[in-house]
């Protein structure tokens, strides 16, 4: 079980940004930032490919499916009024490929996300550039969070590394 990085509950279940850190957080806790990720029975079984990494270069965007993508997908589908085969042979995939999207069984790549969008016509892929600063730490400032003590802590590792 994963522990939220914000309070310490050992029901961390979502991945949100929260002033510019990525963190996993429990429900309560999700709401002080931008959610990414739900998980769900389903994403605990099966490997999902919607995941934010940290940028290597740092300050640099980063491409992240939407992560309503699954809505998106079949609104755009019925609004064509295409079927889930015939979406699939337009862009050279399965049809169980498009049900387990539309039903948030698996996540598309980047690469299947922008095939979906420049055959549906959606927008499912957007760019996230997570906001570092370098602040001098002041422990008597009120605006202080625990993402800044996390964020501080993480680089304090990396140096020592």
């Amino acid at each position: 079980m994963v522990t939220c990085e914000m309070c310490g509950k050992k029901e961390a279940n979502q991945k949100a940004v929260v002033e510019g850190s990525l963190l996993e957080v429990c429900s309560n806790c999700a709401k002080f930032g931008h959610v990414i990720e739900v998980k769900n029975e389903w994403t605990e079984r099966m490997p999902s490919r919607l995941e934010i990494r940290q940028p290597k270069n740092i300050g640099a965007e980063e491409e992240v499916i939407l992560p309503d993508f699954a809505e998106r997908i079949k609104n755009a589908r019925e609004k064509l009024e295409l079927t889930q085969k015939k979406v699939g042979e337009g862009i050279a995939e399965k049809e169980s490929v498009i049900q387990k999207l539309e039903s948030n069984h698996a996540a598309p790549s980047l690469e299947l996300a922008k095939k979906l969008e420049h055959f549906l016509h959606i927008n499912l892929v957007t760019t996230f550039k997570p906001n570092y600063e370098k602040k001098e730490l002041n422990l008597k400032d009120s605006s202080l969070t625990i993402g800044d003590l996390v964020k501080i802590k993480r680089s304090s590792e990396k140096e020592k590394i």
